[in-house]
């Protein structure tokens, strides 16, 4: 079978040419922030055309796929035989969009179209700065290598505590790893912390009245949490330390967690006038039974890692001493495995909860919001605030 050659004159929206050995590409799925024209979309045609380096295979099948989704909706051929590899490969290009809508396809296209095209300069500089947004950040630190795009959280000396500045930044880097190339996205922290959950001057720093900071908190959490929802690769935490709040409470969300031995878990809603969020609620008592899901998220049980891991919390607990080596050789032989083989099998896996997970989202952020606004968890806060001020 012979490779794609490049033909500038051509435009791969009806056809594709030749393919030998592929990866279907990953094309992000999320709400797009602006929505293009028809017109729009018969530029990006044409602009195409006049490419004058060839994108590759990956790129042109992205392309195809995105070209049938925007103009004839959800794929609706019959898949091809085995050993047609041509269209074997175009098909499952397509039809990995699934129930993508034509107007999402449309504007994907075209901003994918505008990333190649050297006459979209502006547009090409405005994702670069984007990324160098989460890149430059001293709070979190992004990495892509062997496969794998790491999403460190780097606030040692406040013990990885996540700032609201923090949650944009982790926002933008998820969805910057949901269309890169790698195949596994990971979670960890730097020093002897995994994460202690909120910094708790997210609270006493907010500007505005009081009402307008809750229901602005309840919107970011809203966000930050529907953005590891809809997440459509692995993604993995590596918990090198203790974990509190928010921390833990996402790992429900996660397709695997790797601990250290040294690491814990600790969830104190109830001390903090607080009540569960991340959709914890929903998946810890899937995950560890009512009983053990009320003595950590009502109660505030600290658990150990291997606690965690009796309870279906944790998929794997390692030596310290072993720790980041064993589980970062273990993700790199993960990230050698058919990517789009692993996202593919994951959305069958979740795809019957999202709708669930993001309604019981919305509850909880809502739930929040009351609470934050309650004199309960105000006077919870400031004492909290007064014994660590004295320690």
């Amino acid at each position: 079978m012979a490779a794609m050659t490049w033909r500038p004159a051509r435009c791969w929206c009806p056809s594709l040419l030749q393919v030998f050995r592929f990866q279907v590409a990953q094309v992000h799925l999320g709400r797009p922030t602006m929505r293009a024209s028809q017109q729009d979309f018969e530029n990006a045609m044409n602009q195409v055309k006049l490419l004058k380096k060839d994108p590759g295979n990956q790129v042109k099948l992205k392309l195809y796929a995105l070209y049938k989704q925007a103009t004839d909706g959800p794929c609706n051929m019959p898949k091809p035989g085995v050993f047609d590899l041509v269209n074997k490969a175009k098909w499952e290009a397509w039809n990995a969009l699934g129930s993508l809508p034509k107007e999402t396809a449309r504007q994907n296209y075209v901003d994918l179209v505008s990333s190649l095209s050297p006459s979209s300069e502006a547009s090409s500089q405005g994702k670069h700065e984007a990324d160098e947004k989460v890149q430059g950040s001293k709070d979190i630190v992004v990495t892509s290598e062997d496969g794998i795009t790491k999403i460190v959280l780097n606030r040692p000396t406040k013990k990885n505590a996540i700032t609201f500045q923090m949650y944009q930044d982790i926002i933008l880097a998820l969805k910057n790893a949901s269309t890169d190339s790698s195949a596994i996205t990971a979670f960890t922290g730097t020093g002897d912390y995994y994460c202690s959950g909120n910094d708790l001057t997210n609270f006493t720093s907010a500007s505005g009245g009081k009402e307008e900071a809750a229901s602005r908190g309840a919107v970011v959490l809203r966000e930050f949490v529907n953005s590891f929802i809809d997440f459509p690769k692995p993604l993995v935490a590596v918990v090198n330390g203790p974990a509190v709040g928010i921390s833990v409470t996402l790992l429900g969300l996660f397709d695997a967690v790797y601990a250290s031995d040294k690491a814990t878990f600790h969830t104190p809603f109830s001390h903090l006038g607080q009540s569960p969020e991340a959709c914890s609620s929903y998946t810890f008592p899937k995950i560890m039974g009512s009983a053990k899901a009320t003595e950590m998220l009502l109660f505030g049980k600290k658990l150990t890692a291997r606690e965690a891991w009796a309870q279906g919390l944790v998929t794997e607990v390692f030596p310290e001493s072993t720790f980041e080596n064993e589980v970062w050789t273990r993700l790199k032989a993960y990230a050698k495995l058919p990517p789009n083989s692993m996202r593919i099998s994951k959305e069958l896996i979740r795809k019957n909860e999202k709708e669930k997970l993001h309604a019981i989202n919305a509850e909880e952020c809502t739930t929040l919001q009351a609470r934050w606004l309650s004199e309960e968890c105000i006077n919870a806060l400031m004492n909290f605030m007064s014994r660590k001020a004295k320690l």
